[in-house]
């Protein structure tokens, strides 16, 4: 089955961040026409009561929140992380709350997220912040590797379905931050080659989604830092899942990593 006919999975835990989290998947569930698939992953048999009256809740609070959404709950027993990243080999988008207080035994998710933007073979939404904007612009973080073009794709796609304006940033190099003899011209030169890679790595998307402004920014500030600069009013920003640099080995990149940390808005990790 392709994933565009599949569920938004979203994994909850009773906690306040969980909640959110579902909310904002059954709102992106609605957008993209797709069931949504409410998981409350838990160690602890015993408790299967507990844990159905929580995950019934959250399922309650969707429908509310959506109306006519078609939404499935369940409880689900093992490790939250791998039954999660197992989940989002057939989910079309796996959604997460960045932080949990762990009302059930074995079910935090705020330990979990970073591993599952990780090791996810889908799309992962963190829901970061006190409440999703409704408004503003989808925010991508652009670098020319593999993962980034895939991430300016959901980028594009994502500010389409939400009639919003896409801002995509590039950092200068790594060699604009380095110590050493670099005088203005070469710093010029840094600026305008990456000016002219952003435009050329957009362009590549515009014609397909000619409905989807475009702003574009090169900045000389670390990328983390310039990401979130960008995203203070957003309603998501988009990374790939690792960009350039680092080892084939870490299967989630620092640019991701430190957004997951600090980013204002909700997060989209987003794997080749």
């Amino acid at each position: 089955m392709a994933r565009e006919e599949q569920s938004v999975v979203v994994g909850v835990d009773g906690s306040g961040a969980s909640a959110r989290a579902a909310l904002w998947a059954a709102a992106e569930a609605v957008r993209l026409s797709v069931p949504l698939r409410l998981v409350l992953v838990s160690d602890d048999p015993t408790r299967e009561p507990y844990a159905k009256e929580l995950v019934h809740d959250i399922d309650a609070r969707c429908r509310h929140a959506t109306g006519e959404l078609d939404i499935v709950d369940e409880v689900a027993y093992g490790h939250p992380a791998a039954e999660l990243v197992h989940r989002s080999e057939s989910a079309r988008l796996l959604v997460v709350g960045s932080h949990g207080h762990g009302a059930l035994r074995g079910a935090l998710l705020g330990s979990i997220s970073a591993a599952v933007a990780a090791h996810a073979t889908s799309p992962v939404v963190v829901v970061r912040g006190v409440g999703p904007a409704k408004s503003g612009p989808v925010v991508v973080g652009v670098d020319d590797s593999p993962g980034s073009r895939t991430a300016l794709h959901y980028a594009f796609d994502a500010a389409n379905r939400r009639s919003s304006e896409l801002v995509a940033v590039q950092a200068l190099p790594n060699t604009y931050f380095t110590p050493g003899p670099h005088d203005g011209a070469d710093r010029d030169t840094l600026f305008t080659q990456a000016e002219l890679r952003l435009a050329e790595q957009v362009s590549a998307w515009s014609d397909a989604y000619p409905e989807v402004a475009v702003r574009r920014i090169v900045s000389n500030v670390p990328p983390v830092t310039a990401l979130c600069e960008a995203a203070q009013h957003a309603q998501l920003l988009v990374v790939g899942q690792r960009g350039r640099g680092g080892f084939t080995a870490l299967r989630l990149g620092s640019v991701a990593r430190g957004v997951l940390h600090h980013a204002p808005c909700p997060v989209a990790v987003v794997p080749r």
